[in-house]
């Protein structure tokens, strides 16, 4: 998985109406929480955060860059993402340090591939479940899991217990859970 860099900077000022002016700058404010550690305030040009995200999927690693050093050079992970509910504007973003030396959860999505013998029969293939919770390194987390459903037949079904994980990674989820199924039309 690659590691994608972005530029933050701190804020000092905090409230509504300051968050608002950096709405208005181009910027987004947000949060950086390390812990054992004060949380942080900080801003994140709007535009590269879009080009940077728009599109990926499950859970990646951040490597800050910032001419201050309380973020130089620190990993995060995206803890959440506070958008408009509108406009989808991104209005606030949340951050979370991780250390690259022990396991952390993560959810992760699932990629279903191959055509299932049930649909070409006329039944359809419901998805129960998109993503999935795993436990692993931060530098070891897998863009996504794929799950074959090409064997399936109608009333059949794939369990999370079925899913093969990429070596390293460890599931953190019930293993009794139907993922995908083939139902009768």
């Amino acid at each position: 998985m690659e590691t994608i860099t972005l530029t933050v900077e701190p804020r000092q000022a905090l409230g509504k109406e300051e968050s608002g002016r950096i709405r208005r700058s181009g910027r987004v404010p947000g949060v950086f929480y390390s812990a054992g550690k004060q949380t942080a305030s900080l801003s994140i040009d709007a535009r590269e955060f879009h080009l940077k995200f728009a599109g990926l999927e499950g859970s990646h690693l951040i490597q800050l860059a910032s001419p201050h050093a309380e973020f130089q050079d620190k990993i995060a992970i995206l803890k959440e993402i506070q958008r408009h509910p509108v406009t989808s504007h991104l209005l606030h973003v949340d951050l979370y340090e991780v250390d690259v030396s022990k396991p952390i959860i993560v959810t992760i999505p699932l990629h279903f591939t191959g055509k299932a013998e049930g649909v070409t029969a006329g039944g359809i293939l419901q998805t129960l479940m998109r993503e999935i919770k795993v436990e692993c390194l931060p530098r070891d987390i897998p863009a996504f899991v794929e799950v074959d459903v090409s064997h399936l037949k109608i009333h059949d079904s794939v369990h999370s217990g079925d899913i093969v994980l990429p070596a390293g990674v460890k599931a953190a989820f019930d293993t009794s859970e139907s993922v995908v199924t083939v139902v009768p039309q």
